[in-house]
């Protein structure tokens, strides 16, 4: 769809406002170079790397995810990530006394033959020059966290865009637009976020619950709440690549509690917001704590909802322009 008929579309949703098309101007007119720092690292993976290497390698480097390139076809055929990882472990883990060979043996291109026969997903990528409302628009649509910027001519990997970088980006360059006056509005007044059924985990319950309800229900973080249903903590996808940094990936029967107690130090706590906030703190609060949700929590700190940064740009970018990626 041309970016000048989205513009002309009809607002839907909650947010209805003059200025409110303000942030899906800004990103249409600047493209994904634009969003590539001056100096960021990169690794590459070569499908024939075994996977415990591979995920040694995410932690030794601080990364979350590498592009995969296979030598044979000359070209990148996908992303391997955490949730490859937590697929493995949930996929073949049995019990502390039993090693996991897959994990141990297996290359990233058998890993890959084995789940490709349930998933057809391909190399979901953009090129730089595309804009970064087609970026955040695929992002969303494949509900995916990283998106390469390949290059169509060298057919290199630039730069792996994520919503975080993006958020960055409106940040650093967008401080001279005008904030829209629905920023103003509080949580309990817009419809932004998941307020149902929320996906949570006891901190009694074991890691490998943990991972069995990352795998079913595909979300992106756990709140972990005691047994008065209060949040303690939260337990990203990202958390989990401290089993493999610690290597104890082999007793997925601790429980959550001891999980968290085991690296204290590794976890970013659970950072919450609450019904009366404006979305302009919950912006900021997420941006300036540069990470991927808020826990929405009543008075008692019970969990009422998750806001993530998929919402926001949803919300505050696509809903405007008349598109709705998160359902289309």
């Amino acid at each position: 769809m041309h970016k000048d008929a989205l513009m002309h579309m009809h607002t839907k949703g909650p947010l209805r406002d003059s200025d409110l098309d303000v942030y899906a101007k800004f990103f249409m007119s600047h493209c994904c170079y634009d969003a590539i720092p001056t100096s960021s690292k990169l690794v590459i993976f070569d499908t024939t790397l075994q996977v415990k290497k591979a995920f040694f390698a995410l932690v030794a480097n601080g990364v979350r995810a590498a592009p995969l390139w296979d030598n044979k076809l000359q070209c990148f055929v996908g992303m391997l990530t955490i949730t490859d990882f937590i697929n493995i472990l949930h996929r073949y883990y049995k019990s502390p006394m039993v090693q996991i060979y897959e994990l141990e043996e297996h290359k990233i291109e058998t890993w890959r033959e084995v789940y490709l026969q349930c998933s057809l997903r391909s190399l979901v990528s953009i090129k730089p020059e595309s804009s970064l409302f087609e970026a955040i628009y695929s992002l969303l649509k494949h509900k995916i966290h990283r998106l390469p910027i390949i290059d169509p001519e060298s057919g290199n990997v630039l730069h792996i865009l994520t919503h975080k970088r993006i958020l960055k980006f409106l940040y650093i360059f967008g401080s001279m637009n005008p904030k829209p006056k629905f920023l103003q509005k509080r949580i309990e007044e817009v419809e932004i976020g998941t307020f149902k059924s929320i996906a949570t985990v006891r901190e009694t319950e074991t890691v490998y619950d943990a991972l069995s309800i990352f795998v079913e229900r595909r979300v992106s973080a756990l709140p972990v709440v005691n047994e008065q249903g209060k949040v303690v903590a939260l337990y990203s996808r990202f958390d989990v690549i401290n089993l493999a940094a610690q290597k104890n990936y082999n007793n997925l029967n601790m429980t959550m509690q001891e999980a968290l107690q085991s690296c204290s130090g590794c976890i970013e706590g659970v950072l919450k917001c609450y019904p009366h906030e404006t979305l302009e703190i919950i912006i900021d609060r997420i941006a300036e704590a540069e990470v991927h949700r808020l826990v929405l929590v009543d008075k008692e700190d019970v969990v009422r909802g998750i806001i993530s940064l998929s919402d926001l740009l949803q919300a505050l970018v696509l809903t405007p322009a008349g598109v709705d990626a998160l359902f289309s």
